[in-house]
């Protein structure tokens, strides 16, 4: 390990002498490049930027000025010299640094505005392999981690945010802190890191590798939290770049700020809402469906899901996969709700949301795919876990009926409705269903009988509050998202009034739970695929 050289402490204020500048998004890049050149700082920069500076009829340096080498090999070799690294890494104050710099002829470089060209949106703009390869900085990294190294002396940007940083502190002083300096510096090793991780995981991709012997994950800070799952945690919501319809990329139109909670719940609902084709509504409290519902409009699909648990419905959070209308709104604000997430809502229901004004109102560009690829992450004590995203889709096709009496077609609906459901819900997982609407979820529950009898409790509550003589679960298709270990479980099923159960099967105990099922003459598929969710 080298040890660290006795340099003198580096200066508080740094009063910029030469800046060099190379950008592929050139926006705000005309105020700045003026206001830099008005406090007598020299530009330096290369092609596009350079030729974009001289259109405003400033004077700018071309990097191969101070190389004495012009770019070469398509582009690929231009600041990759120790001019360009002296400039950035000399420390100044360093007798031995500063006698390098006159014997070679070396001058300070003291900012550096780098944005790195755009690997990131070439491969979401779906350019080839050659494309993105070419779009893979090798200089900009190098002069923003050399600059940063050298924060003692350099300020280094690497987006509109930081250079901002940098100018209003040349405007009020005329220089750079040490301070501001430690904090650009800190954002650009960020920023490097990220973009690093960009490359290597689409290049893991381009080889079909699921476990790359390393892997990282990179975000971008989309919002400091009040606090996290408890007041006593810190917060924080980060984007990954992943353009999937949701809660990280929508709009919030109204109500006070979100927290992590709020974004948790909202991610489950609007992930589950989406996996229904006709208007849907799916409520979510602490992190799982009290109700879901399909109907003709979204109004009947919310009254619908809200029959199922109107008590855990309150303060809870509403996804639909339809934009929202003024009915829809005035439904939807009769009892408390923390969030609604749609993809859309008119001028009434926005209208109608603004008289709630805790409610927060998030609209979205669309729903996600729940079929698309992708990866999900989980943190443990020393790395984190990673996963595909589960894009399991069960069709009437794939059910195996193992039971002598056969489903009819509504049971079979029924069935795939609350098998999707469960899908869902945290394990172990019991739902029931009945004519699009959930009549009654177990969650989280150690065994699976104790979700079957807290999914038939809620659905004989539902009954009750709906004035029926009986459960809401009465003639019910029973979803397990994982096999029946015992036949209790089905026992409690038959029991709440289900007449057709939907399992994963594959337990030792298959046969005696079919048996159990063919005595008490309900029909039961076999899916042969488990969605477990912790």
């Amino acid at each position: 390990m080298p040890a660290a050289p006795d340099f003198p402490p580096a200066p508080d204020a740094i009063k910029p002498v030469r800046a060099l500048i190379s950008l592929s998004d050139k926006d705000g890049l005309e105020d700045v490049a003026r206001t830099l050149a008005g406090l007598g700082v020299e530009l330096v920069s290369t092609g596009g930027t350079k030729a974009a500076i001289a259109g405003y009829g400033l004077p700018v340096k071309d990097v191969a000025d101070l190389t004495g080498f012009p770019e070469m090999m398509d582009g690929r070799v231009k600041t990759l010299h120790p001019v360009v690294h002296g400039g950035l890494l000399g420390v100044r104050n360093a007798p031995a640094h500063d006698a390098a710099m006159t014997e070679h002829n070396i001058g300070a470089i003291d900012i550096v505005w780098i944005d790195l060209y755009p690997f990131e949106k070439t491969v979401e703009d779906g350019g080839g392999f050659e494309a993105a390869i070419e779009n893979i900085d090798i200089g900009g990294p190098a002069m923003i981690r050399s600059g940063s190294k050298n924060h003692g002396h350099v300020a280094v940007a690497v987006d509109g945010e930081s250079i901002g940083l940098i100018v209003e502190a040349l405007k009020a002083d005329g220089a750079t802190s040490l301070t501001l300096r430690k904090q650009l510096a800190a954002c650009a090793f960020a920023r490097t890191a990220a973009y690093d991780a960009a490359v290597s995981s689409w290049f893991a991709g381009q080889l079909n590798d699921a476990a790359p012997a390393r892997k990282s994950i990179a975000g971008s800070l989309a919002q400091t939290l009040r606090y996290g799952e408890n007041p006593h945690q810190t917060g924080a919501f980060y984007r990954t770049g992943e353009k999937r319809p949701g809660v990280a990329y929508a709009e919030q139109v109204q109500g006070k700020e979100l927290g992590y909670n709020n974004i948790a719940d909202a991610d489950a609902a609007y992930e589950l809402v989406a996996e229904f084709e006709s208007p849907a509504c799916v409520i979510v409290k602490h992190a799982n469906p009290c109700g879901v519902g399909v109907g003709a409009t979204l109004s009947e699909a919310y009254a619908r899901a809200l029959e199922c648990d109107a008590v855990s419905a309150f303060g809870g959070v509403i996804a639909v996969n339809r934009p929202l209308n003024g009915d829809d709104a005035r439904a939807i604000t009769g009892i408390f709700t923390e969030v609604v997430i749609a993809p859309g809502a008119d001028e009434e229901a926005k209208d109608v949301f603004a008289a709630k004004k805790n409610l927060r109102l998030l609209i979205t560009d669309g729903l996600p795919d729940p079929h698309g690829a992708g990866e999900v992450f989980r943190s443990v004590a020393g790395g984190f876990l990673v996963q595909s995203r589960d894009r399991s889709l069960i069709k009437p096709s794939d059910l195996k009926i193992v039971t002598r009496r056969q489903p009819t077609p509504t049971e079979i609906q029924d069935m795939l409705f609350a098998f999707t459901v469960a899908k869902h819900v945290k394990s172990n997982a019991i739902v029931y269903a009945k004519d699009g609407q959930t009549a009654g979820i177990g969650a989280g529950q150690m065994n699976r009988r104790d979700s079957a009898r807290i999914a038939a409790i809620r659905a004989k509550e539902a009954g009750e509050a709906k004035g029926l003589a009986h459960s809401l679960a009465q003639g019910s298709a029973c979803a397990s998202e994982a096999f029946f270990p015992f036949a209790d479980g089905l026992l409690e099923a038959i029991a709440a009034g289900a007449t057709a159960v939907i399992q994963p099967g594959g337990s030792m105990r298959d046969a005696e739970v079919i048996a159990a099922a063919d005595e008490n003459n309900i029909a039961m598929a076999f899916t042969s695929v488990r969605v477990f969710r912790h």
